[in-house]
């Protein structure tokens, strides 16, 4: 746990840090048409956040013993990343280069997590290789799509790492894989003190990017070693998924360009119908507490019920998106 709070402290330390450097450089994210936010405010804070992430694993091994190879890995591909959303940050990579250099990370994650794993045969092994690619490549996509409003972002992860960490502690399964949901979390609460409305910082790509790749290989990585089922991942990200799935759906059904930014996700309609990201935020942090972390935690207690469990989670959030969707 002490690795977990100096996490949290440098998390706030460095992000703070960043925040006056970016001001000073005027590295700044400007209001458009499409923004959710009015004034000009430094961005790229993910590069502070995963410092402070990389510093907090580098302590927890030194307090608490090394990490295992899978997590080093990674760790290491989610560096690579952020050095992508730097990149992209500053000078706004096209999306076809951006897309590869994700695909490939994904596709040597997925390629590293499932090497030895009992699959059933090549073709098999395969199917699942490029399925496991393709979720996290999609999940970082997604948490790029939902890091549009202050602190929504960084409160998701906080909730699913610290919901994940809770669940496969009380099953009893390996410390290590708490501890690393647990630093993770810690650096993205160490954000959210910039980041809440009204932010001061924003993540960008830099961070929303790995955010998203982490959390769905670590849900893959714990199907693959047992620690925690990966249908409580699917719940506890319900939230995001269903917006995110629903919302990029509707807009190729509706033939508009959904490569194009836009503001037409359900938690951004839902900011300015109620001018308020706060109100967003606390929305978000009631469904999950009140109805995702119960139902997750049924999925671990009661496994013969877990495809109808999953199903009761998503139901609601599907509905509200249909009423949403007709709000300005």
């Amino acid at each position: 746990m002490t690795a977990v709070l100096l996490t949290l402290v440098l998390s706030v330390v460095l992000c703070g840090l960043y925040e006056r450097f970016a001001r000073a450089r005027q590295i700044l994210d400007t209001p458009n048409e499409r923004s959710s936010h009015i004034l000009p405010t430094p961005h790229g804070g993910g590069v502070a956040l995963l410092a402070a992430f990389v510093l907090g694993l580098i302590l927890a091994a030194a307090l608490d013993g090394g990490w295992a190879a899978p997590l080093v890995t990674l760790t290491a591909c989610t560096l690579i990343l952020a050095l992508v959303g730097v990149v992209d940050d500053l000078r706004s990579l096209s999306v076809r280069w951006r897309l590869l250099t994700y695909a490939i990370v994904c596709l040597f994650a997925a390629a590293t997590l499932l090497y030895g794993a009992n699959t059933g045969g090549v073709f098999i092994h395969l199917a699942l290789l490029l399925c496991a690619a393709f979720i996290l490549l999609w999940s970082l996509n997604l948490y790029n799509f939902m890091d549009g409003i202050d602190g929504i972002a960084a409160l998701q992860a906080v909730f699913i790492c610290t919901s994940a960490a809770f669940l496969t502690w009380l099953a009893g399964h390996d410390d290590s894989y708490v501890r690393y949901c647990l630093i993770l979390a810690a650096a993205h609460g160490g954000f959210l003190a910039w980041n809440a409305p009204p932010a001061r910082l924003f993540m960008g790509d830099a961070g929303s990017v790995p955010t998203g790749f982490l959390l769905a290989a670590l849900a893959l990585l714990g199907a693959v070693q047992g620690q925690l089922d990966p249908l409580c991942w699917l719940v506890l990200s319900a939230v995001f998924v269903t917006d995110a799935s629903w919302t990029l759906g509707w807009r190729m059904i509706s033939g508009e360009n959904f490569t194009e930014p836009h503001r037409s996700h359900a938690y951004q309609r839902l900011s300015r119908h109620w001018n308020s990201h706060l109100r967003v935020d606390l929305l978000l942090l009631a469904i999950n507490v009140l109805w995702l972390f119960p139902l997750a935690l049924a999925v671990q207690m009661w496994p013969d019920y877990k495809l109808f469990l999953v199903f009761l989670a998503y139901l609601p959030l599907l509905c509200g998106m249909v009423k949403v969707g007709r709000v300005a």
